[in-house]
């Protein structure tokens, strides 16, 4: 197995099979043996075909009459004109070799001259400039969504929310390398102390905007690491840690957090107590329960309780009895589509509405287990404004009890002149490290 040989396989795992792509390449990781180089080259291949996905379709259908129905040929092209496009450190005879070679190892031989031909036609017309796009000034919803590999509805809605010259910097951002985020268990290590470990492994880190956050690149597969297992870090991304911070936990509070596996923010909210007062960790199917369990127990975070329950179904014996609830709520995802690139393609706008009624219930069911003058955070990771913003009035409207919290003191001080009506919207474009998070404080005042 080599590196583009797992990039091949994690890819026909995404779109022949339906996996998830962040677990399906960490799967092909953990499984093969590769140096630390080969594993970065592999992350860069895949996510570099899958971000670009319709965009690879849309040239190579400009040299390919009729696709193979054969799947793993097809992604064979996509990997290999991923390299071709957009990996300047890929020789091009490489790229076109290696997949040549990769078909008949499949044993697919009658494919290889059709797949020489239709990658050395690419590059002959990427080098005289003639690769053809839509025509953006007669339709640019179209150009946008073909180019920077976005179903057409989506560009549309991001279009009305934004403006174009916001909604093309949103969809057109690409990290330039694909890292993990980590912090550190805050019951067990300092900051300097964690640091010091992840020297001694050798890692490539860089410190995040939110205190405690360091992004990792390269380190391998961080679950199967030592330290992780025995509980001293965290895999979270910034955007998610300041959805728990915004809560502003402290030691002997009680708080419900709605929607919280994998566990996450229900674990930093659990550190940040200090071991005391209470988490109630919902989540609506035992499997989830479980891996919040887990996570628990990991951490050694005996202040949190997972609990199987219906978020939106009303308990009576919470009505006015917590400091404080986290809904992360259930949202279409498009925040999170620089890190987890599939999830583009399995945006349906028809998806869009009942998931804006499914957010409603929940903010009118969990908001009455807020105590007068405790809190309630809403969050989501999208960017749609009927999710996030618009979510967040209509329920203001219907509960006047409830008033936005001015203070920005826990935002970190980057982040602050975007933090406006007790909200904030997180742009991965616009504040790099982070993914697009909708964060809303509110405070109970009767």
């Amino acid at each position: 197995m080599d590196a583009r040989k797992l990039a091949l396989s994690a890819l026909c795992d995404v779109t022949i099979t339906g996996a998830y792509g962040n677990l399906a390449l960490d799967k092909r990781l953990r499984e093969a043996d590769l140096r630390p180089e080969d594993k970065r080259l592999a992350t860069n291949i895949f996510y570099t075909a899958l971000e670009n996905r319709m965009y690879i379709d849309y040239l190579l259908a400009q040299f390919i009459e009729h696709m193979p129905e054969e799947k793993v040929v097809r992604e064979l092209l996509h990997i290999a004109a991923a390299q071709i496009l957009f990996m300047d450190r890929v020789p091009d005879y490489a790229a076109v070799d290696e997949a040549v070679n990769q078909i008949k190892a499949f044993n697919r031989p009658q494919f290889a001259p059709m797949v020489n031909g239709a990658l050395r036609s690419l590059i002959r017309a990427r080098d005289a400039g003639e690769l053809k796009t839509p025509d953006r000034e007669a339709n640019p919803v179209r150009y946008l969504s073909i180019v920077h590999s976005l179903p057409e509805t989506m560009v549309a809605r991001l279009i009305d929310a934004y403006g174009m010259e916001t909604a093309e910097a949103i969809v057109a951002y690409k990290p330039s390398e694909h890292w993990e985020t980590v912090r550190p268990n805050l019951n067990e290590l300092d900051d300097a102390a964690f640091e010091k470990r992840m020297d001694e492994r050798g890692w490539h880190f860089m410190p995040g905007t939110v205190p405690h956050s360091w992004h990792v690149i390269g380190a391998g597969d961080l679950p199967s690491d030592p330290d992780y297992r025995h509980g001293l870090f965290s895999i979270q991304s910034e955007s998610s840690m300041l959805a728990a911070m915004a809560v502003g936990a402290r030691p002997g509070m009680n708080i419900v957090d709605a929607c919280a596996a994998p566990g996450g923010k229900s674990a930093l909210m659990a550190e940040q107590m200090q071991g005391s007062g209470r988490v109630y960790a919902y989540d609506l199917h035992d499997h989830r329960v479980e891996l919040i369990r887990k996570t628990a127990i990991r951490l050694r975070l005996y202040n949190i309780r997972p609990v199987q329950a219906d978020a939106s179904v009303f308990r009576p014996e919470n009505e006015g009895a917590m400091d404080a609830v986290l809904l992360d709520a259930p949202c279409s995802g498009l925040g999170v589509m620089t890190s987890k690139p599939d999830l583009k393609y399995r945006l349906k706008d028809e998806k869009i509405e009942p998931i804006v009624e499914e957010q409603r219930k929940l903010l009118d069911t969990c908001c009455r287990y807020v105590k007068r003058g405790g809190t309630l955070v809403y969050s989501t990771c999208t960017l749609l404004k009927e999710e996030n913003g618009d979510q967040i009035a209509a329920f203001l409207e219907r509960h006047p009890e409830f008033e936005p919290i001015a203070d920005d003191s826990w935002l970190p001080e980057k982040l602050r002149p975007y933090f406006e009506g007790g909200m904030i919207q997180l742009l991965a474009h616009r504040d790099k490290g982070m993914e697009g998070f909708f964060i809303a404080r509110l405070r109970r005042v009767r």
